[in-house]
C-alpha cells in the first residue's frame, strides 16, 4: 500500500505547488501593487508548508517498503524524483526556504520598480539579499569541495556540471563572432517600421498561438513587463509585452511562450514529477524551436506577412522575402530578449560568467553594474547608456533564478538537433509550415519529448529523440546556413 500513499503525497504537494506557481503568476501579471507585502507573505508560507510535505519524515519510509522490481518505470522515476526531493528539503532549513520565498517576491517587486526608474543602486540591496540566501542554499545542497554554483544549476538541468557545460557553450563563441564578423561587412536590410496599435498586435499574437497549437481552453495570454509562462496541462498561461513600434517583440516573444506552453500543455500527467519537464535546458529548445526554427523561418513567413497586412494595413516591406530579412535581421544591440540568433548566445555567455562569480563571491553586488558594462562592451562593442538596457534588463536573479541562464543556450542547442531529426523524419515539414498548418510538428515533439517527462536526463533524452549526441553542431550549421543565404557571405 506504500506506492498509492506516496503518489497521493506527491500529487498533493504538486497541487499546492502549483497553487504557489499560480499566486507568483498573478503577482506579475494582475495583482494591485499595494498587495506587495501580502503576497511576500503568501508566497514564504506557502514555501513553508511545500519544505514541509517534501521533508516528510514518511517518504524514505514509503519508499523503503515499496518492490522497485514490481512498479512500472514510469513509477520508479516518481520513486526517484520524490527522493531526489526529499533529500533536497531535508538539507534545506524551513527558514531558509521561507525567507528564500519572499525575497524573490519582494526583490521581483523591486526589480519593476527599479527597471523604470533604471537604477540600479534601488535594486542593489534587493539582489545582495538574494545571493546570500541562494549561497547559503547551494551550501546546504553541495557536496564537499564542489562547486556551490553547480548545486544551483542542477536545480534547472539535472545532472549538468559548469565545467563540462562550459567548454560546449564556449564553443559557440568563435564560429558566432566570425559570422557576425562576416555579416558587419554587408548592408543590412531594410527594417520593419511604423506605427503598430497595441490591441492589433495582441490579436495576431493570438492568432499565431492558435495556428501553432496553443489551447486556449486551457490557457490564457496577459501582458507583463517580463514574458513567461507558468502552470501546467490543463492550466498553461502565457504572458507577453507590447512595443507599438516593434510589432516583432510581442510576436516573437508570444511565440517563444507558446513553446513552453506546448511543452507544458502536452505533460501526460499535472501532479506526478515523473511527467514534469525534464529539465529547462529542454523546456528552452521547445520555445527557441517555434520562435526561430519556426516562428523566424522563411516557410512560415509567407503565412505571416498577408497576416501582418491584414492586422496593420499596408507595411513598409515589400513582399515575404523582405519580412523575412527584416525579421533575421542582425544587429548588435543591448537587450537579450530582443537580440538576433547570432548575437544571442554571446548574451547568454555574459550572464552565465557572471552569475558564476556572484555566487562564488569573487564578484561584489556593488561592482556588478560597472562589471556589467565594461563585459559588454568587451563583447559587443557598444556603450551601455543606462541600467535598463543593461544589468537591469532579466529579471531572473531578482526572483533567484541563478542557474538558469545556461538552460537558453542548451535550449538553443537541443533544438537544432531537433529540428535536424523533424526534417529527417517529416520531409514536408516546410510545406506544412508555410500553410501555417504544424499539427504534425507539434505530434512529433508531443511522441518524442513532451510524453517523456522525467525518465531520462536531457542528453539521453535528446539522443533517443533524434538518434544523436547532442553537440552544437547541428546549431553552427543551421545559423551559417540561414545567415550566408540572408546576408550573401
Amino acid at each position: 500500500m506504500s506506492l498509492p500513499v506516496l503518489l497521493d503525497h506527491l500529487k498533493q504537494t504538486a497541487a499546492l505547488g502549483q497553487v504557489a506557481g499560480l499566486l507568483s503568476w498573478d503577482q506579475e501579471a494582475m495583482m494591485p501593487q499595494r498587495g506587495a507585502a501580502q503576497r511576500a507573505e503568501q508566497s514564504g508560507a506557502m514555501a513553508a508548508v511545500l519544505h514541509r510535505r517534501n521533508a516528510d519524515p514518511r517518504i524514505p519510509e514509503w519508499i523503503a517498503a515499496i518492490d522497485r522490481e514490481t512498479i512500472s518505470p514510469v513509477d520508479r522515476c516518481n520513486l526517484d524524483e520524490a527522493q531526489r526531493a526529499h533529500d533536497q528539503a531535508t538539507r534545506i532549513p524551513p527558514r531558509l526556504a521561507e525567507e528564500t520565498a519572499k525575497a524573490a517576491s519582494e526583490g521581483q517587486r523591486i526589480w519593476v520598480a527599479a527597471q523604470a526608474q533604471k537604477d540600479f543602486a534601488l535594486f542593489a540591496p534587493a539582489l545582495r539579499r538574494m545571493i546570500e540566501l541562494r549561497r547559503e542554499e547551494a551550501a546546504c545542497l553541495a557536496e564537499p569541495g564542489t562547486d556551490l554554483y553547480d548545486a544551483l544549476l542542477d536545480q534547472f538541468e539535472p545532472g549538468a556540471r559548469s565545467a563540462e557545460l562550459l567548454p560546449l557553450l564556449e564553443s559557440l563563441r568563435p564560429p558566432l563572432v566570425a559570422l557576425r564578423e562576416k555579416i558587419a561587412e554587408k548592408t543590412a536590410p531594410a527594417a520593419l517600421t511604423g506605427t503598430f496599435p497595441a490591441e492589433a498586435q495582441l490579436q495576431l499574437a493570438k492568432t499565431v498561438a492558435g495556428r501553432i497549437g496553443y489551447d486556449f481552453d486551457a490557457g490564457r495570454i496577459d501582458t507583463v513587463v517580463h514574458p513567461f509562462c507558468s502552470g501546467t496541462a490543463g492550466d498553461v498561461r502565457i504572458t507577453t509585452r507590447v512595443d507599438e513600434a516593434d510589432p516583432f517583440n510581442c510576436l516573437y516573444c508570444t511565440v517563444h511562450e507558446v513553446g513552453h506552453a506546448l511543452y507544458a500543455q502536452g505533460a501526460p500527467d499535472p501532479f506526478l514529477p515523473a511527467a514534469d519537464h525534464c529539465s529547462m535546458g529542454v523546456h528552452e529548445s521547445q520555445s527557441r524551436f517555434w520562435e526561430n526554427q519556426i516562428g523566424r523561418g522563411r516557410p512560415f513567413v509567407d503565412w505571416l506577412y498577408p497576416a501582418m497586412t491584414d492586422a496593420f494595413g499596408a507595411l513598409n516591406l515589400d513582399g515575404p522575402d523582405a519580412l523575412y530579412a527584416a525579421a533575421n535581421r542582425v544587429q548588435t544591440g543591448f537587450i537579450r530578449t530582443k537580440a538576433d540568433e547570432v548575437h544571442y548566445n554571446l548574451h547568454i555567455l555574459l550572464r552565465f560568467e557572471l552569475e558564476r562569480e556572484l555566487i562564488a563571491g569573487t564578484l561584489d553586488v556593488d561592482d556588478l553594474e560597472e562589471t556589467w558594462n565594461s563585459r559588454f562592451e568587451r563583447d559587443f562593442g557598444l556603450a551601455v547608456p543606462d541600467a535598463g538596457l543593461g544589468v537591469l534588463q532579466d529579471v531572473h536573479w531578482s526572483i533567484g533564478l541563478f542557474g538558469y541562464f545556461p538552460t537558453y543556450s542548451l535550449g538553443n542547442i537541443y533544438a537544432a538537433c531537433l529540428d535536424k531529426a523533424m526534417r529527417r523524419d517529416l520531409p514536408d515539414r516546410d510545406a506544412m509550415v508555410r500553410a501555417a498548418e504544424t499539427d504534425a510538428l507539434l505530434e512529433w515533439l508531443r511522441d518524442r519529448i513532451h510524453t517523456k517527462g522525467r525518465l531520462l536526463h536531457a542528453p539521453a533524452l535528446i539522443e533517443q529523440a533524434t538518434g544523436e549526441t547532442p553537440t552544437a553542431a547541428p546549431l553552427i550549421a543551421y545559423l551559417e546556413t540561414k545567415f550566408s543565404a540572408l546576408y550573401d557571405l
